[in-house]
Parts: structure tokens; C-alpha cells; sequence
């Protein structure tokens, strides 16, 4: 039965904390209210999870950072398996011609791209672009795939890298080089083609919720925020601790645009030559910038502990005369842990402190720090230290990893809860323009807002408050009372839809 306390160690570890001062010891972040794009610079350098490159706009991912990737990879890759979808790899450089064949694709994409136009020194034939999106190569080689109803659905997802030459870049949220997954279908019909893409977007929805510990918003992108090329964009959006927004994956139905352009046909059961109907979603690395700025803190990180790929630190403590049975204890204790699937670390390093170990994996957002001290030891316990909540628990040492694995079930549990409710306190509604501008200015989130559905109100939005539309959403939460007789925040005309608005990364 857990129990809080401070720990029958406790004269060992005021010592430890008060070594966080040494010059050893974590370095100072920015306070997210003095400065959150600060902070947030500070806390990805800090731990270790990025490095700047040599290339505008691209980073290093370092291995906690890839790691975190990786094991986003694992929850994503899983989902897509069970609903049918196998994994494959196309090539990174397009022909430039590829791009004509659909022509609202590469007007959306052209400025963006990167070319290779030489190779030894000689002039290419034709230049070829950087992937910024597969949807081009991947509708031409199933053109070359697809002849029948039979050869329906494809469905296939490919893990690759792409480049998108950004004017503005943020490690990890817009970068010149990023890593992601883009899934690609066809079908023989419209409506399984939209049913993948709701499919799809419920995918995502689960992991990012269930995984990751972030509430999201679901709806219809508006026509100017849509994908290049698309009939329709679906998105989830999820609410930084500063309230901003950013796209944490996007689901398109394609129609047959690029099937027209590519000439993917199939002969159906009647007999007809019919064009497949397409779709395409992808999730990237900016789902490690989510991670870092929803439940991160002025520590550092807070990672919730299905995606930590840490989830348990241990650290012995003890002077010299205890060091070989706090070791021995410890390592039964880590084997133990491992044996249960607790993903569990230990370090045992002479050279750092205590003090600075409990700094430096609170700074890394490890879900739960457990220490093995001589006397907890002798009464038959250790202390945990919740990294969510700060909270030490005194368990008992005799069934540790199911506490510790019921424990960290907690914290995913908690980290959830006070990320929605967060989203909740910063989610509001405005009848007007000058409301949607004081809420931004004064209480920063989500703004619910009536619009007529015309482009210019929309781009007046923007003009005005640098907010965007983030999307239409499927559901409106219910503390938020929107009129039936709801107008258009600019015009003033009746309301065809209820927008997000929101300022984003």
C-alpha cells in the first residue's frame, strides 16, 4: 500500500537537492511564462533530444529524440496492421513532370520545393524534386498496378523522409527535412474511399489520445486549408500549453483527382473502365513538438509513460559501507521490473550525485523515478517520485512491479485528464471578430465561431488576428452553448458552419 512521504532517507536526499545548485547540475530553463518558444528551445536541447544541422532548417534527431520517433513509429505501425494496411518505400526524387499531372497539387507545393537539376555535372533531362508528398509517384506506379476490381483496395503506408522548403522553421513543428508516415488507398467507390478516411482519422484519434495523453479536436478542414489536390481534408488539432494549435495528423479524400491525372482505371464487375477513388494521411515528427509543449513544464519534460521510452529510472543511494547490497537490491529490483514490461533503467554511475541524477531525469520527463536507499531497504521499501505530479510514495519493496506497473498506469491516466482539462478552460466561443481578437490577446486557445462559409470572412480572420481555421468539428463540447441562430463572426450573416479558430504553429 503506498503511502506519501519524503522517505525514511530523508537526511540523504535534502542533501541530494540541495546539489542541484552545484555546477553540475541541470542548467536553468526558461519559465514557459516568461517565454514558451524559449522554454521550449531549452527544454529539446536540454534533453538532449535534438542538435542543430549544418542545412537550413534541418535538425539532428539524437537518440532520446529518435527513440521518442521510434516509439511513436511502434504505436502507429501496430494500428495500421490491424486494419489491413502493409508497409512500402517509395523514391525520394519525383519528375518534375509528375507535378503537372494534377494542376491544384503543384501550385500548392511549388513553392515549397526543392530541386535537383544537375548530376556530375551535367544537366538533367528533366529536374527532379525532393519528395515533399507521395501522392504523384505513388498514383503513377499504381497506375501500373491496378487493371482490375480484383487488384481493390490498395492499401498501403510508407515510412519516409520528406522536404518542404519552409520560410519559417521550428524544430521538430516545421523543419526543411521531416520524418513521417503517409498512407495511400484506392478503392473501387467513393463511399469506401471515405470510409477509409474516417477510418483513418479514428486511427490517429486513439493513438494520440491513448498514447500520447493529448485531447484533440476533429473536424473538416475549410476549403482554403485543405490539402493540395484534395476534395476533402479531415484533421485532429491539438492544444499547446500556450494555447496555440497545431495539425497533429490529417486524413484526405482524394477523389479520383489523381487518378484522373495519372490514369488509374480499373474494369469493375459491370464491365466498365472506372477511375479508382484515392486517399492519403500521414502523421509526422510534429507529434514530438505535442508531446514536449501539451505536459511539459518549467522542469523540463513530462513524458506520458506509453510513449516514454524510459519509464522507470532507478537510483541507488547510499554512502560506500551500503553501495554493494543497495547495487544488488537494485539490480533485482531492475530485472524484476524488465521481466513485468516495465521499460526500466538504472543508474549506478559513481561520478554523479544523486541530486543531479533526480535533476536530470526530471528534466528528460522519465513517468517515475525509483530510489533504493540502505534504510527504506531495511524496512522493506523503496520511494517512488511521480514525475507528473512531483509526489514521492514510500511502497512496499515486495511486489514493486505491480505497483510500479499499476502506477504508471495512473500517471498516463492523470496526464490525460489535465491535458483535457486544460483544453477545456481554453476553449471558448465568440459571436464576433473584436470578441475573437480580446480572448486571443487576453486568454490565448481555441476560439468556436460562427462563419458564413465565404473565403473572404475567412481571410479576414486571418488578416486580423493571425488566427486560422483550424477546423469544422464533428462535435461541439458542451460547455460551450453556441445559438441556434448563430451569424458569421465578420459579415454578420446567418452561420452555415461552427468553426475553430486558433493561432498555430
Amino acid at each position: 500500500m503506498a503511502e506519501t512521504t519524503e522517505g525514511r532517507e530523508a537526511p540523504m536526499r535534502e542533501a541530494a537537492q540541495k546539489e542541484a545548485g552545484q555546477k553540475e547540475a541541470v542548467q536553468e530553463i526558461t519559465p514557459q511564462s516568461e517565454d514558451f518558444s524559449r522554454w521550449y528551445l531549452d527544454v529539446i536541447r536540454k534533453a538532449d533530444l535534438m542538435d542543430y544541422a549544418p542545412v537550413r532548417g534541418c535538425i539532428v534527431f539524437k537518440p532520446d529524440g529518435y527513440e521518442l520517433w521510434e516509439r511513436c513509429q511502434a504505436g502507429l505501425d501496430r494500428r495500421f496492421k490491424e486494419t489491413g494496411h502493409r508497409n512500402a518505400y517509395f523514391p525520394t526524387l519525383i519528375p518534375a513532370s509528375f507535378f503537372e499531372k494534377e494542376k491544384e497539387h503543384v501550385e500548392g507545393f511549388n513553392p515549397e520545393l526543392p530541386w535537383v537539376t544537375h548530376v556530375g555535372g551535367e544537366k538533367l533531362e528533366e529536374p527532379l524534386a525532393l519528395r515533399p508528398t507521395s501522392e504523384t509517384i505513388i498514383g503513377y506506379m499504381y497506375s501500373q498496378w491496378i487493371h482490375s476490381y480484383r487488384d481493390l483496395p490498395v492499401l498501403i503506408n510508407q515510412w519516409a523522409n520528406v522536404f518542404r522548403w519552409e520560410k519559417r522553421t521550428q524544430p521538430f513543428l516545421r523543419t526543411s527535412e521531416f520524418l513521417w508516415q503517409e498512407g495511400h488507398t484506392a478503392h473501387a467507390t467513393e463511399e469506401e474511399a471515405r470510409a477509409e478516411v474516417m477510418r483513418m482519422l479514428d486511427v490517429y484519434t486513439d493513438f494520440v489520445e491513448n498514447d500520447l495523453a493529448i485531447p484533440v479536436y476533429r473536424g473538416r478542414k475549410t476549403p482554403s486549408e485543405k490539402f493540395a489536390g484534395a476534395v476533402e481534408t479531415f484533421s485532429i488539432e491539438a492544444m499547446m500549453k500556450d494555447g496555440k494549435a497545431v495539425q497533429a495528423a490529417t486524413s484526405h479524400y482524394l477523389g479520383t483527382n489523381f487518378a484522373a491525372g495519372f490514369n488509374i482505371r480499373f474494369l469493375d464487375r459491370d464491365n466498365q473502365l472506372k477511375l479508382v477513388h484515392t486517399t492519403s494521411w500521414g502523421a509526422s515528427t510534429r507529434l514530438l513538438g505535442c508531446i514536449v509543449m501539451v505536459h511539459g513544464d518549467d522542469r523540463g519534460l513530462v513524458l506520458p509513460p506509453l510513449i516514454a521510452p524510459t519509464q522507470v529510472i532507478l537510483i541507488p543511494i547510499g554512502g560506500p559501507k551500503d553501495r554493494e547490497m543497495v547495487l544488488a537490491e537494485s539490480r533485482q529490483i531492475l530485472a524484476e521490473l524488465q521481466a513485468a514490461g516495465v521499460r526500466a533503467r538504472m543508474d549506478d554511475r559513481e561520478e554523479y550525485r544523486p541530486g543531479w541524477k533526480f535533476n536530470e531525469y526530471e528534466m528528460r520527463g522519465v513517468p517515475l523515478r525509483l530510489e533504493v536507499g540502505p534504510r527504506d531497504l531495511a524496512s522493506g521499501h523503496v520511494v517512488l517520485a511521480r514525475r507528473d505530479t512531483l509526489e514521492k510514495l514510500t511502497v512496499a519493496r515486495a511486489g514493486v512491479a505491480a505497483t510500479v506497473t499499476n502506477l504508471l498506469g495512473e500517471i498516463q491516466k492523470n496526464m490525460y485528464r489535465k491535458a483535457l482539462a486544460f483544453q477545456k478552460e481554453h476553449s471558448f466561443a465568440a459571436d464576433t471578430l473584436a470578441e475573437l481578437a480580446e480572448i486571443l490577446e487576453q486568454k490565448t486557445g481555441f476560439v468556436l465561431a460562427g462563419w458564413c462559409g465565404k473565403a473572404e470572412c475567412e481571410a479576414r480572420v486571418k488578416e486580423e488576428t493571425k488566427a486560422t481555421a483550424r477546423n469544422i468539428p464533428f462535435e461541439v463540447p458542451d460547455h460551450l452553448h453556441l445559438s441556434p441562430s448563430r451569424r458569421c463572426l465578420v459579415c454578420g450573416e446567418p452561420a452555415v458552419y461552427s468553426v475553430w479558430f486558433a493561432r498555430a504553429y
